[in-house]
């Protein structure tokens, strides 16, 4: 994990789905585990940002990435 991947997760804005339009970092951890349990995260960038989004979630580390939010 890289401080472009962080500075992504902070501000990427989910693309679909019930949560359209919030930021990765916003996302439930439920939203994102119901995507681990299924294996069907999205192909590509979006998918391996969610992943790491919901590693972040798991371990508490949120906190980290508020300084790395645009306005």
């Amino acid at each position: 994990m890289d401080k472009s991947q962080l500075v992504a997760i902070a501000n990427t804005a989910m693309p679909f789905g019930k949560y359209r339009g919030r930021k990765l970092i916003d996302l439930p951890e439920e939203y994102l585990l119901w995507f681990a349990r299924s294996g069907d995260f999205p192909a590509g960038r979006l998918g391996e940002l969610m992943q790491l989004t919901l590693a972040i979630k798991v371990e508490g580390l949120e906190g980290l990435l508020k300084p790395l939010r645009r306005s």
